[in-house]
């Protein structure tokens, strides 16, 4: 921010946590937060809203501030006539998602920043995403002259863009009862793989995305098809990804997304969900395939979270930024004299490894991190033994992230997602499925731990945010959702029941407050929110999985544990309701193929019971069988799960399919065997 814009008092932002809004805080523009006040003033003063969304780590973001919402002449134009509202997408998901879905009905796309118009009481006229200057003042100079002139017809187009945005996805209602089968995968399959890029993995073309939850269900449809032509693709992904620039080869860690066809150039930041279901792939992965370099690319990246985005308290922060020093990628790229000066004599040839002026060259003299081949052939092609190789390596990259840790720091966003933060939780009860090592489930079992004590309220609600001691917004489907499935997960590595009355408890919560019973699915907000002009229900699963889809399967797999009919017919209403889409759209409905194959399957519910039962547990939930629950208890339960199963000195496993149980057995090997029909 230049002197001459900046202004010597801050705007109203100043009292906001977000860090994006607190970015914000000295721009000339006169800026409020999403609030009842700041709506009541819209009303009162009869100015539009210029509603402004984004988040910390968005580079394009960043952009616009300073070009222009940091400029005094565009700055008097937006306070003179427009009630300004800037609010972070990831604090605030439903007022973006309000405001993305008017855009997206205005240009059949979106995307942050995102700039939003709308009447006083707050429904949208139009909108747009990122503006240059000039451009966006004659937009503000076109819009404060159709207020003035032709006020009736932006009345007309608000009303039919908040109809739009009040009309869900096509969702056909159940008229009959439906037949849950693999065929409908198989037919969502065949649509699904004319879109595989086979040479670079992902998906055809670019920008590429990693898309965890589509790649998640892709693992677990090949395990139960054995399609070797899927896990070729499946494993060229995986290499791919964690090879290319959009993963860091020194700290761990994947980017956004890349901007090229090959994941070389990513778009620099660092964002919390995208990693913490990272992790979960690549584990399941290794699970599945036994190929090392998965639990390598899964650990690296758990490391990164755990060094750079964990909290005092244990909770995890929610991206770092692009930018550093006003300058995408700066703190990750490398020129050859850099590298050089580090590393003397080694240099050459780790620049051969890293593509140093070869394939990792970007652009001007700066150089991304790539790995052209990898580490075993890598030192079979310099006729190097791999034992001296993996040290050289190992050593130059310690001196390569110290001398990257001089350097000036991206933007860390510091507030904690209580939805995030069950996807980080989940990661972590993965990987120490894959790894058994405790420190995973430590910090697990710590975050789990934060979230019951400070951000589950005693009336059974769940609250958003959490930053510097402090707690704040009502809470969302997806932190009902995603806590539920987090909880279960920590069930079933930890044995410790509170963790699934927890699970329940945010189960019956939910369905009071978010449950829309004439229709079946959930909306995302508690029935007592009100600043909205519409009330949305999320089902479209994209690089998060829909609210709605993490739901019914939080309630399938309670319905198991607990017993509850009620949630097991929820689900199986909503799978009915997203068959077609999971059919004709499967990449975007990808978590309810999930949950479509777990009813679809023979779906085993394994009950460990004994002395020996959690690390059993453990073994059973390390077995490639996708369609399965594994819970285990060492004492004697009131959990209705458990009921008359324990025996004093014994270690029972139950294996329970369909409302049967097999004989029990005392061994893994022998439960095994029950599961694959030997």
């Amino acid at each position: 921010m230049s002197d001459s814009n900046k202004k010597t008092a801050p705007n109203k932002l100043i009292y906001e946590s977000s860090p994006y809004l607190l970015q914000h805080a000295y721009n000339p523009v006169d800026w409020h937060a999403w609030n009842a006040e700041t709506l009541q003033k819209a009303m009162n003063e009869n100015k539009m809203l210029l509603i402004s969304i984004g988040y910390s780590a968005c580079h394009w973001c960043h952009v616009m501030e300073r070009e222009s919402f940091e400029n005094t002449e565009i700055a008097s134009v937006m306070n003179a006539h427009f009630v300004c509202v800037k609010v972070d997408r990831e604090e605030r998901p439903d007022v973006d998602g309000v405001y993305m879905n008017a855009v997206q009905l205005i240009h059949g796309n979106g995307g942050w920043p995102l700039n939003a118009f709308a009447l006083p009481d707050g429904r949208p006229f139009y909108g747009g995403t990122y503006f240059r200057p000039e451009q966006w003042m004659e937009l503000l100079n076109r819009i404060v002259e159709l207020f003035r002139k032709s006020k009736p017809d932006l009345e007309k187009q608000a009303v039919q863009l908040t109809k739009g945005i009040s009309q869900d996805v096509l969702i056909k209602p159940l008229k009959e009862k439906v037949s849950f089968n693999r065929t409908l995968l198989e037919e969502a399959y065949k649509k699904w793989n004319y879109s595989f890029d086979l040479t670079n993995g992902g998906y055809r073309g670019a920008p590429k995305f990693p898309l965890p939850n589509n790649f998640s269900f892709l693992l677990r449809y090949y395990v139960l098809t054995g399609n070797d032509d899927l896990l070729d693709f499946l494993n060229l992904t995986l290499s791919k990804m964690a090879s290319g620039g959009i993963y860091d080869h020194l700290g761990g860690g994947f980017a956004r997304y890349s901007v090229d066809a090959s994941w070389k150039v990513p778009h620099f930041e660092k964002m919390l969900y995208d990693n913490a279901q990272l992790i979960s792939l690549y584990s399941k992965a290794y699970l599945f395939t036994k190929n090392r370099m998965y639990l390598k690319i899964a650990e690296e990246t758990a490391h990164f979270v755990m060094r750079e985005l964990t909290s005092p308290e244990g909770l995890f922060f929610s991206a770092l930024d692009a930018d550093s020093e006003g300058v995408e990628g700066k703190f990750y790229v490398w020129t050859a004299k850099q590298f050089s000066e580090i590393l003397g004599k080694n240099a050459e040839l780790m620049g051969d490894f890293f593509g140093i002026n070869g394939e990792g060259f970007w652009e001007e003299d700066k150089n991304i991190l790539v790995k052209p081949l990898e580490e075993l052939d890598f030192s079979q092609s310099k006729n190097i033994g791999s034992a001296t190789f993996h040290d050289l390596l190992k050593t130059s990259k310690e001196k390569l992230l110290t001398a990257r840790n001089q350097r000036v720091r991206p933007g860390l966003d510091d507030k904690c997602l209580t939805s995030w933060n069950g996807l980080m939780i989940k990661a972590l009860a993965d990987l120490y499925i894959a790894t058994e090592n405790q420190n995973y489930i430590h910090a697990a079992l710590k975050a789990g731990d934060f979230i019951a004590e400070r951000l589950i309220q005693p009336d059974g609600s769940i609250l958003h945010t959490f930053k510097n001691g402090k707690t704040g917004v009502q809470g969302f489907l997806e932190d009902y959702s995603f806590t539920i499935e987090a909880m279960i997960s920590l069930f079933q590595v930890s044995g410790i029941e509170k963790y699934i009355t927890l699970a329940d408890n945010l189960a019956k919560y939910a369905v009071i407050r978010f449950y829309d019973k004439s229709e079946g699915l959930f909306w995302f907000t508690d029935e007592k929110s009100h600043d909205l002009v519409a009330r949305k229900k999320e089902v479209i699963d994209n690089v998060i999985p829909s609210s709605n889809s993490s739901m019914a399967i939080a309630l399938f797999k309670l319905g198991k544990i607990m017993e509850n009919q009620d949630y097991i017919e929820i689900v199986r209403k909503n799978a009915g309701m997203m068959s077609e889409n999971i059919k004709n759209y499967p990449t975007s409905f990808s978590n309810w193929g999930t949950l479509w194959l777990y009813l679809s399957e023979s779906f085993f519910e394994v009950v460990v019971c004994g002395e020996n039962a959690l690390s059993f547990s453990v073994q059973m939930q390390q077995s490639k069988y996708p369609a399965k629950i594994v819970v285990s208890s060492k004492n004697e339960s009131s959990l209705p799960v458990f009921k008359n199963r324990f025996q004093e000195g014994k270690t029972f496993i139950y294996v329970c399919s369909g409302n049967v149980c097999q004989q029990p057995v005392e061994t893994v090997a022998e439960a095994l065997k029950q599961m694959n029909g030997d």
